[in-house]
């Protein structure tokens, strides 16, 4: 007995050893790479997911501003709140002639990378609502009513960067989405004469050609908003073709009625009255005449994997949405206070974070990495965990990472959430080692053109060392 219990204690001290020697291994390898950058200002953690163990840590409570690395936390809160079966339904019906379309917030709607998922054709759900109404034998309606009241009517936020607003990554957040709040551009030179075309095509958006046809050199061709809603000049130089870009576009949920008009008069369906955005206080008297859904895990997807900006800022004022008594109003305000209650439960200090927005897009943004790490943590230990991590980029395979950690050692194995914006780069997630499964979040502001690989080089760091 004495014999086995000294060898289990000999194999006990080796552990210790082995683990304290791959902690030391680990540190060294990220505090050498971290020297590299004398004027960047890190928050790291790492720890062991079964665990929760810290195996590396620099300034880990330390709140920078995250970037795009705020999508794990309103995801996550997102799913912990909704839950896994929670699906956005966007309700379509009839009160008297007047068509009704009630928007659940989904930001998912007619956006092109989810409907190809499924096989859907663009403007699918248009030609579909014009079949629901022919089959019901309707050939004419007055008004169409697109209610949106499910969010507030600020679809603007505050703080983001006013130059950034025709652009896909800030657009408009409605109660009723569509086509991400895009409009599609591009300009195409044919025998000196440049045309400018968008899509989907409609009069909803007006466009002003201030391009320049040419027949040699670098072109390029960009847009700005003018004084006129919803008029985009586009300009710029074009020598063959260029394009397509995203725009966004003004009031989507008007826009999502107006595109339907069109198509509904296209399909032979008489539109006598106007196209009417209010909110409907009754809905009793609404005879249902179809619906379409989204299931939560396709929102995840589309803000963690591709950083879908829009579907952030809909989970986020979902969340709102849902705690407001009439399941109603959501608003930033209040998705602010129901994620900072859920980082406060896990214990988090307050001078850790600083909630702004779902996209990560404002710099009032704070995070640090302990904070990260902790949502991870919670969500790792939760029965939801492979659903969540199914959402987020896988490296070497897809998402943002897809055309990083290519070699055979790390393809596959890295799964996590990218983030930058000026003078901000961000990355948290998970490796999947042979010893288990290790999260890291690492924060870097006044950040520079290197220090992409900077943190792409830690998280090899850690599938090396362990």
């Amino acid at each position: 007995m004495r014999s086995g219990l000294k060898k289990l204690l000999i194999v006990a001290a080796f552990g210790i050893c082995l683990v304290s020697s791959v902690r030391a291994d680990l540190a060294g390898q990220i505090d050498a790479i971290v020297s590299l950058q004398k004027n960047v200002e890190f928050s790291i953690q790492i720890v062991e997911a079964s665990s929760g163990k810290t195996l590396y840590e620099r300034n880990a409570k330390k709140a920078l501003v995250p970037a795009s690395n705020m999508k794990i936390v309103v995801s996550a809160t997102a799913l912990k709140y909704l839950g896994a079966d929670y699906e956005y339904k966007t309700k379509v019906g009839l009160r008297g002639d007047t068509l009704v379309v009630v928007g659940s917030g989904d930001p998912l709607l007619g956006d092109k990378a989810n409907d190809a998922r499924y096989g859907r054709d663009i403007g699918w759900i248009f030609e579909d609502i014009a079949a629901a109404l022919k089959r019901n034998r309707i050939a004419a309606i007055n008004d169409i009513v697109i209610d949106s009241g499910v969010f507030d009517d600020q679809r603007v936020h505050p703080n983001w960067p006013e130059k950034d607003l025709n652009r896909w990554y800030a657009c408009e957040v409605s109660g009723l989405n569509f086509n991400d709040n895009c409009i599609e551009v591009s300009a195409e030179n044919s025998n000196g004469q440049v045309t400018v075309l968008i899509e989907p095509q409609t009069r909803y958006v007006q466009v002003s050609n201030e391009t320049t046809a040419i027949s040699a050199g670098p072109q390029a061709v960009g847009s700005y908003r003018t004084a006129e809603a919803n008029r985009i000049a586009v300009f710029g130089k074009c020598k063959d073709k260029v394009g397509p870009f995203f725009v966004a576009i003004e009031r989507p949920a008007a826009f999502f009625g107006f595109l339907l008009a069109e198509s509904l008069a296209r399909a032979g369906i008489n539109i006598r009255g106007r196209v009417i955005e209010k909110a409907m206080t009754d809905g009793r008297d609404v005879t249902p005449l179809t619906e379409y859904r989204t299931p939560i895990i396709d929102c995840l997807s589309r803000c963690n994997k591709d950083s879908l900006g829009l579907a952030a800022e809909s989970l986020l004022k979902t969340i709102a949405a849902n705690s407001n008594p009439g399941k109603r109003g959501g608003s930033w305000n209040k998705g602010r206070n129901v994620i900072s209650q859920y980082l406060a439960a896990l214990g988090i200090a307050k001078a850790e974070f600083s909630i702004d927005d779902g996209t990560g897009l404002s710099e009032h943004n704070k995070l640090s990495a302990n904070s990260i790490a902790a949502v991870l943590s919670d969500v790792y230990k939760s029965e939801n965990w492979q659903l969540y991590k199914r959402s987020l980029a896988v490296g070497g395979v897809d998402g943002t990472i897809g055309r990083h950690f290519g070699e055979q050692k790390y393809k596959g194995k890295i799964f996590g959430k990218t983030g930058y914006i000026s003078g901000v780069k961000s990355f948290s997630g998970v490796c999947s080692t042979d010893r288990g499964d290790y999260i890291f979040s690492i924060l870097a502001n006044n950040a520079d053109s290197l220090t992409r690989e900077v943190l792409n080089d830690i998280v090899e760091a850690i599938i090396d060392s362990l």
